[in-house]
Order: C-alpha cells, then structure tokens, then sequence
C-alpha cells in the first residue's frame, strides 16, 4: 500500500495525472488499471481518474506483490573487456538495456551475461544480477559487473565515495567557447514528461558534471566528460540546459532539431577506473571510440 499526502504543488492536479508523477516506477496504463479496479482512495473512498485533488487529500494506492521473474539466459554476444573469478568489465554496445524492467524482460545485458556466466553477485535481486552501475540503452560503454556479493559491496562502496571513476566522450551541438566547464544543477524527474528528467532546483537531487574540450568543430564540440554524481540522464540533461544537446539524442533535443545520427546519443563510457574489490590492486580500462562515432567525427571533419 503506497499513501501520499498532496502537497500545495499537486493541487487541482487530476488523480490519474498525479499518480503517474508520483509512482515513477509504474506505466500510466498500469496505475490507470489499478484506479479502474478501485484500489485507489482519496480520504477513504475509492477515487475516479477525474477527481481534482486539494491540498492535504490523503491518496492510498494498493498494488499487488508483483512475483519476481526468472530472467531467461540468451546466448547475445559480448565484449569482455576484462574477467576474473570477481569481476567482469564488459563493453556495453548501444542499443542495448542493461536490466531486465516492466515491459522489457528480454534481450538485455542481464540476459545476455548470465548465458555467459552462472557466478553472479545476487545483492539487487533477480532481475539485476551483478548488476552495479548502469548506463542508458542507447549510450555505449565500460560497465563492470560483479560476479560475487563480496566483490559487489566493495565497488558499491566505490561508487558511493566516488573512487570509482568513469569517463565519457560526447559529441555535442553548438561551439562550446570555454576550455572546461562545470554544471552544478540538481536533477529530478520532469514534471512536463515522466520519461525524461530535468534540472529542478526546487526537488532535485545535487549533481555535479565536470566537461573538458577535446576538439570544436563548424557547428559541434567534441567533449570529455566526468561525473561527481551519477544521476539518471545526468550527462545528456546538464548538456541539454546549457543550450549543448548530445548529439542524436532523442528525449533531450529540440523537437524540431536535426541530427547527424538518427540512432541514439553519440555519448560513450570510454574509461573507467576502479580498485578491485577483493585484491585492492588499482584498475584502469579504456575502450577506443565505436565505428558509428567515428564515423560522424570523420564527416565532421
């Protein structure tokens, strides 16, 4: 049972409409259900998707446990980077979803791992074995997976005082003029669109993005990027506010923008540094830029 008190902000919203902000992780066509099945009250009485909330309205949504699924093994090929009894760093390509998610139970990088290994930390449950960071379906690059728990609560404990280090190269739109820059700008869920995420000084979370120019050209800038942080969109959301989409990017560019790649955000995981969470050796990959971004560059040039 999920109960919500509206808040000033949420006033005059619809019920179906405020719902879907508030229930981040549940499809607008899944809550709508849940509402139609009278397992919503407002003040104790089952609500309609139209009622218009005040402020203080006392909002119960009941939701079913949801059975965990068992995650299908899929022969997908991979590019291991690197692999021990503990660790696996995997080159990710784009296009490909990390974990399995509501609607999206196949053909992940989940699946695809555990075709190749059955030693995976089981801290984050079924549907993300090994799992420990993450980064977009359409952005390409290093992820290193956990094969054991212990291995798993070592490079948590990395990512959470931030010794662990990942870098990334993008190509964004417009001439950036400064050598370097710094966005500190708190990011949270967009209130105009749930898929999307946004600056929000009001609710957001802090997040910290530190750029650097490697190459300008007529009309874009070639960028390496690092985070202090690591928000959801973090990179393609900062770059987007200071008037520098991600290049191909589809959620975070103009609508009427044109793009030089139709097939995702030209944004790439190239480097990643960690200390191995068993033996405490420091660790550094690098991965060279993928063909289809190469490509672009070299039209560009």
């Amino acid at each position: 049972m999920y109960k919500y008190i509206i808040s000033a902000e949420q006033k005059n919203m619809r019920l179906d409409k405020a719902l879907v902000f508030l229930l981040t992780d549940m499809s607008r066509t899944y809550i709508s259900k849940l509402i139609d099945e009278g397992k919503c009250l407002v003040n104790g009485k089952v609500g309609k998707a139209s009622y218009k909330l005040n402020e203080n309205d006392v909002v119960e949504i009941d939701v079913p446990e949801v059975k965990e699924l068992e995650i299908t093994k899929e022969d997908i090929p991979l590019e291991i980077v690197y692999e021990d009894k503990d660790i696996l760093v995997i080159n990710k390509p784009q296009g490909l979803v990390v974990h399995p998610a509501p609607g999206h139970y196949e053909h992940t990088l989940v699946n695809a791992v555990l075709a190749h290994t059955d030693d995976l930390s089981g801290i984050n449950g079924v549907k993300r074995p090994g799992i420990v960071h993450r980064i977009d379906k359409d952005t390409s690059g290093l992820l290193c997976i956990a094969k054991n728990d212990e291995a798993h609560e070592g490079l948590a404990e990395q990512l959470k005082d931030h010794s662990m280090s990942r870098k990334y190269i993008a190509l964004v739109k417009g001439v950036i003029k400064e050598k370097q820059g710094e966005i500190d700008l708190p990011i949270g869920r967009s209130r105009g669109d749930r898929k999307k995420m946004a600056v929000d000084t009001l609710n957001g979370k802090p997040a910290r993005t530190f750029f650097t120019i490697i190459k300008r050209y007529q009309e874009h800038t070639l960028i390496e990027c690092s985070l202090e942080t690591g928000r959801t969109h973090q990179i393609r959301v900062h770059m987007a506010h200071i008037g520098h989409p991600v290049e191909g990017d589809p959620l975070y560019n103009k609508k009427n923008a044109t793009s030089l790649y139709d097939k995702g955000q030209l944004l790439v995981a190239y480097k990643l540094h960690l200390v191995h969470p068993i033996n405490k050796k420091e660790m550094d990959f690098e991965i060279p830029l993928p063909t289809y971004f190469t490509d672009i560059l070299n039209r560009l040039d």
